[in-house]
């Protein structure tokens, strides 16, 4: 798992993944979210502009990213 540095909170789950490059665009960050493929804290998130807040932990793809405000 790897830790992720908020500089502000909240995020909007959609723009996490795609500047953590876990996707390649915001475009595809929001059509992997709406097909349920990511879950925030073990659920599968339908929402593309959830907030995310330090603790959060981000699954997609077999990778996980968890978020901690500085």
């Amino acid at each position: 798992m790897k830790d992720v540095k908020l500089i502000k909170e909240p995020v909007e789950l959609y723009k996490i993944l795609k500047f953590e490059g876990m996707v390649t665009s915001g475009g595809e960050a929001k059509k992997v979210i709406a097909d349920g493929q990511v879950t925030v804290n073990g659920i599968i998130e339908s929402q593309k502009r959830k907030k995310i807040i330090s603790g959060d932990i981000i699954e997609y793809n077999a990778k996980k990213i968890r978020l901690y405000f500085k």
